[in-house]
């Protein structure tokens, strides 16, 4: 089909679906988008494949990734009506890849969530349950919804703690999280700046590596974006373990902490099949033991919270966004009398779930708790990432003296496990927990990795008898993100 004609299709998908399913917010203008794929058909390139890789490739941008075109809203109240005066450094990559930008998807509010159901629109459905409501995951569910319904070639989210990673599971799609600093976080709405990191979702390894090659370059604008000389470094050795000598053969562990007692069984079925799937490939497989990780959850939960507080405390409602028609609270006249200006907006304009962790945030930054708690957490952080930099047999180019392993350690190239505790639930389920904790363990899998800032990717495996499917979880060493999407291909094919 022409690059028109596979357009169309999408933006049939969009027309046909978005209504039950919620993917999208917000769409451009239809008819601009059927003249950019036109002009696209009309111009054809002979280096296309080389100067414009994405060239007619529908995409669509988590809904707080900064654009000129439309609104940003983050899904929330707060942002409801916000115009951005700039693209984020990534809207411009893509377009200049000659890409075609569809809209923006859904998402829990400010990216804080594991379902989606944090968000002013409605929550975004999953494509592959037609006939009852499951969730997509969340925080970028409704990026991962629209790939898997076919409404966009290629969608980018945000994964902060598995924010990508996990939608991608429960959607049968991939979703990857590259190392942190590769690609630019400028524009991006910051959630908790530590651990965000731009992710790609897509129906294939291919398309992603695609993007991913168009997002990972310098950007001076952000300060966490890795220098030019590290990238040569990694580029360098990225060469050379692709080189025609290299061996083809990985040594691939098998983390037990992530054998969690949780895990369903239809998840552990698929996990061993892809096990022996990789053994019948011709890989050595390995027991190893991460044991910080066991603790990774509780860490995780104080960092981003923490950083959450202070990144979100820009919203007063005096600069932009939403301002509330009564800045005190009448009805409190100690609040009143502090003089507490804009209270109400934010009570009003953050939802439940954004204020919970903003609370939370602000508790463990207090004098009372930073030491036992956010310095504590830190400290475990650290320790999460020794104990990833001891198992990988590739040195941590950021410490390389970090790597503490002896001669008679075991090391391997790749980490295998599951992406999540089960598949999909039922959007009924979610919305009856009885606590908000239910929600934040499904993380307990995707978050080891965010805070050692690796690269992971999430795969579909068909569960078995093949009615639903199961997101395998790929993870290796910082900067090795080639071989990370080399490999999870592999298991794909397998």
């Amino acid at each position: 089909m022409s690059i028109l004609q596979e357009g169309r299709v999408c933006l049939r998908n969009i027309a046909s679906q978005n209504a039950r399913l919620r993917a999208l917010i917000s769409l451009r203008d239809e008819e601009t988008v059927v003249s950019e794929l036109q002009a696209l058909d009309n111009n054809s390139s002979g280096d296309g494949s080389r100067k414009q890789p994405l060239r007619g490739k529908t995409v669509v941008l988590k809904d707080n990734i900064c654009t000129t075109w439309g609104t940003t809203t983050c899904a929330s109240r707060m942002l409801e009506n916000y115009k951005s005066p700039y693209n984020a450094t990534i809207v411009d990559q893509i377009a200049a890849a000659k890409a075609v930008f569809l809209g923006k998807a859904n998402m829990d509010e400010f990216a804080m969530g594991t379902d989606n159901i944090h968000t002013i629109y409605g929550p975004p459905l999953n494509p592959l349950f037609p006939s009852e409501a499951h969730t997509t995951g969340g925080s970028s569910g409704g990026s991962a919804a629209a790939v898997a319904a076919h409404m966009c070639d290629i969608a980018i989210g945000t994964d902060t703690g598995g924010s990508v990673r996990l939608p991608a599971a429960y959607c049968g799609v991939v979703g990857f999280k590259p190392s942190y600093g590769l690609i630019s976080r400028w524009g991006v709405v910051a959630f908790a700046q530590s651990l965000d990191t731009v992710g790609i979702v897509a129906r294939d390894v291919g398309a992603v590596r695609t993007m991913f090659h168009v997002l990972n370059a310098f950007d001076e604008k952000d300060p966490t974006s890795i220098s030019p000389a590290l990238r040569a470094r990694l580029r360098q050795r990225a060469d050379s373990l692709t080189s025609p000598s290299s061996s083809s053969k990985f040594r691939i562990g098998i983390p037990s902490e992530f054998n969690v007692d949780s895990l369903s069984p239809v998840v552990k079925e698929a996990w061993k099949r892809t096990l022996a799937n990789l053994r019948a490939a011709g890989h050595e497989l390995y027991s190893v033991s991460l044991p910080s990780t066991v603790n990774a959850l509780p860490t995780y939960y104080i960092i981003a919270p923490a950083e959450a507080a202070s990144n979100l405390a820009r919203y007063d409602g005096v600069r932009f966004g939403f301002r509330s028609e009564v800045d005190y609270d009448t009805s409190d006249p100690a609040a009143a009398a502090d003089g507490v200006l804009y209270g109400r907006t934010r009570s009003e304009g953050f939802g439940t779930e954004v204020r919970r962790r903003i609370l939370l945030g602000n508790y463990n930054l207090s004098a009372g708790a930073i030491v036992n708690h956010y310095i504590q957490a830190q400290r475990v952080r650290r320790l999460t990432q020794l104990d990833f930099d001891r198992i990988f047999t590739l040195d941590n180019p950021l410490a390389p003296s970090s790597s503490s392993s002896s001669d008679s350690d075991v090391t391997v190239d790749f980490l295998v496990s599951p992406c999540s505790t089960d598949t999909a639930p039922t959007l009924d389920d979610v919305l009856t927990q009885k606590s908000p904790l239910d929600a934040y363990v499904n993380d307990v899998l995707t978050v080891p990795a965010s805070l050692a800032g690796i690269p992971a990717i999430s795969v579909p495996v068909s569960a078995e008898g093949g009615e639903r499917t199961v997101g395998i979880q790929v993870m290796g060493q910082y900067g090795d993100d080639e071989r990370v999407l080399g490999i999870a291909e592999e298991i794909m094919k397998l």
